[in-house]
């Protein structure tokens, strides 16, 4: 049986901030519902656009090495996606804006100085992030045998 001592002290660790989805948390969260969808909407157009370009490059015949260029439509499409799924968007950070409600009228500037190094942190793992799985799926689009 284990005994807790009483002079050593316990201190709870505190949960990583969290976003309840309606307020801004730098670094974590700076968009709502609304920019979301449009994140969502666009990372899906790139996706479809991924498809359609792989589809034709096979169809046509062309070399493998040629699906290289899926890592653009791709990078757009996971980095919107990784967007959408971490409530953060890369171009507010660096505006030092955050918009949960249904348009620009609803936009608040961000003008404290940590909060901005966080959010210029989170963009920067977002974009390291997006290239890699975006690099990862290119790769075995060129490897597939077609």
């Amino acid at each position: 049986m284990s005994r807790v001592l009483a002079s050593s002290p316990i201190t709870p660790i505190a949960p990583a901030a969290e976003p309840d989805g309606d307020a801004y948390v730098p670094g974590v969260c700076n968009i709502g519902a609304w920019e979301i969808r449009r994140r969502r909407s666009f990372a899906i157009l790139a996706f479809v656009a991924a498809a359609v370009l792989l589809f034709a490059l096979v169809a046509i015949g062309a070399p493998a090495w040629a699906r290289l260029l899926l890592v653009l439509p791709l990078t757009g499409g996971v980095f919107s996606w990784l967007q959408a799924r971490r409530r953060f968007c890369a171009g507010f950070a660096m505006a030092r804006i955050s918009n949960f409600g249904d348009g620009e009228a609803s936009r608040s500037s961000v003008d404290d100085e940590a909060a901005h190094r966080a959010d210029v942190a989170a963009v920067r793992r977002m974009a390291r992030d997006a290239v890699l799985i975006a690099a990862a799926l290119t790769l075995a689009a060129v490897a597939l045998p077609v």
